[in-house]
């Protein structure tokens, strides 16, 4: 490790008097110019990283569904997943460390990890549309080249896009080509394939209008546009080109404001969609001929692909195990439909993407979205391979149909991470294939109403949770006071947890009423207040 470089480019990337910054699911996210030092940090982290696994890791300037003036930096995994959690804490360790530290912080990391620093190192590059991005992603490339690292720089990418790239160097071409033609040819061939086999109606099924949250998602849209089929008609809204990132925009806000986005003129029943900023989360919605606003989200998204896959399964007849993943912010109807009624098996687990593909790679085929829109689907090495299997050598021709179904989803669904693009394209598929309209998708189950707070407190360490966030250790009390109160309301439920970012208590309430539902979360919310060192004034209904 040459010091004198270190010591020289770490002076030109300091870091500001005071600040602390945690790396989390997201990576690290905070105000743009705050962040120079700790994506040069990243940019030596990443070539570490490399070292220690013998493989080409990624790194992502992005900030997601966050305001424009906000920037983030996440590193991916070899197989495209999410950073391994014991180097979550080296991140946070190294973007922390005063100046004289760096070094001896670098070599602790080398000492645990088992880092052999004249191995060779390879990062991705790619960052999001914010005017912040291009200037921190060169500081990136400033701590590759200090610890002589190789890189490539993708430029301009979806989160998802840079997942699937680290992922097919790493398999050697076995995901597919790392490059941006390669991710387009093998998502538009497998939407293809798998709409030829379509016998549905007519044109109108197959307009679509799409948000692109004025971020990323819009330009890799307009590049995919001539890979797509003529019967494929998308319209692009919120392109970037004259409003600001996420600004009244994107899935982020659709989901949580429950109403469109600015930007994009919504005609009765007309099939709608919202891209968050850096193209990792999509939601469906539509106005219905009275008017009213009907949030499709990941729940029900994930409803729909488990209903197609289900089907398909059933039809090759293989011994899968098939399961859903949800978390406790998952909408209870929607739980209840895919348990009672599709008799499909749920697990929920903590709030975080990283839980939820934990838990579904131990299935054949595991399907995970969170509420937000974030998911994708898993299958295990042995089912693929079964699959692929059966529709070269299957003679039974509804099988070997719906073997070639499977494997279209297969190469359609970017299973590296939640993909807007991807997502979309499946559900395009499948409401194709099943001659649905999005009225009658969104009417397979209605959602339970519901309410999220969140409540202001000294500490946020003092509530503890357990059963995957859905009950309360700690402060003592709140939780037998949480139980009394649902008690009061029909088909209720409540939760609270810690942020993962800041000092508040998050709270979920759903009932069988919207009124109700309201009444409880706020009830809870003067719970928690009272009981978790609630700060400022109590929580008015």
């Amino acid at each position: 490790m040459d010091s004198e470089a270190l010591r020289k480019y770490s002076a030109l990337h300091s870091k500001p008097a005071g600040l602390t910054l945690h790396y989390g699911t997201a990576g690290f996210r905070a105000k743009a110019e705050q962040l120079d030092h700790v994506v040069f940090r990243m940019g030596l982290l990443a070539v570490l990283r490399s070292r220690a696994v013998t493989a080409t890791i990624g790194i992502m300037v992005t900030a997601s569904h966050n305001p424009e003036e906000d920037n983030g930096v996440k590193l991916v995994d070899p197989l495209g997943e999410m950073l391994h959690p014991s180097w979550e804490e080296y991140a946070t360790q190294l973007a922390n460390a005063e100046e004289q530290e760096l070094q001896k912080v670098i070599t602790e990391i080398c000492q645990k990890a088992a880092v052999n620093l004249h191995k060779d190192a390879s990062v991705f590059i790619g960052r999001d549309t914010r005017p912040s991005s291009e200037k921190l992603s060169q500081s990136v490339i400033d701590g590759i080249q200090v610890l002589g690292g190789q890189y490539h720089d993708y430029g301009l990418v979806t989160t998802p896009q840079l997942h699937y790239m680290v992922c097919c160097q790493n398999t050697q071409g076995q995901y597919g080509k790392a490059t941006l033609e390669g991710y387009y040819e093998k998502l538009s061939k497998a939407f293809m394939e798998l709409i030829k086999q379509s016998h549905c109606s007519g044109e109108s099924q197959r307009h679509l209008k799409i948000d692109c949250a004025n971020g990323i998602g819009a330009l890799k849209l307009l590049e995919m546009k001539p890979y797509f089929p003529q019967e494929v008609l998308i319209h692009i809204y919120n392109d970037g080109t004259k409003e600001k990132l996420n600004h009244l925009c994107g899935a982020d806000f659709v989901k949580v404001h429950q109403k469109p986005p600015g930007g994009l003129d919504m005609k009765p029943n007309e099939r709608c969609c919202s891209f968050d900023g850096d193209a990792d989360r999509i939601v469906y919605y539509y106005k219905d001929t009275a008017g009213h606003f009907h949030l499709i989200d990941g729940d029900k998204i994930a409803t729909l692909i488990s209903i197609f896959l289900k089907e398909l399964l059933a039809k090759v007849k293989q011994n899968f195990k098939m399961a859903v993943v949800q978390t406790a912010y998952a909408n209870g109807n929607s739980t209840r439909y895919l348990q009672e009624t599709l008799k499909v098996p749920v697990h929920c687990v903590k709030t975080g993407v990283k839980h939820l593909h934990h838990k579904a790679q131990e299935f054949d085929v595991g399907v995970y979205f969170e509420a937000n829109g974030h998911g994708t689907v898993l299958f295990s090495k042995a089912a693929e391979t079964k699959i692929r299997q059966l529709v070269k050598e299957e003679k039974d021709d509804e099988r070997r149909e719906a073997a070639k179904m499977l494997e279209n989803m297969i190469d359609l669904i970017n299973q590296t991470v939640g993909d807007a693009v991807s997502d979309m394209l499946v559900i395009e598929a499948i409401l194709a294939l099943k001659g649905l309209s999005v009225q009658q998708w969104d009417a397979l189950y209605a959602d339970l109403p519901n309410r999220l707070l969140k409540v202001q407190v000294a500490d946020r360490r003092v509530i503890d949770t357990t059963d995957a966030e859905r009950r309360a250790l700690t402060p003592p009390g709140l939780q037998e006071k949480i139980d009394a109160l649902v008690k009061k309301y029909k088909l209720s439920r409540a939760f609270v947890r810690p942020s993962g970012t800041e000092d508040v208590v998050r709270i979920y309430a759903e009932a069988d009423t919207q009124e109700n539902a309201d009444a409880l979360a706020h009830e809870v919310s003067l719970a928690v207040f009272h009981l978790a060192g609630g700060k400022g004034a109590p929580p008015q209904p």
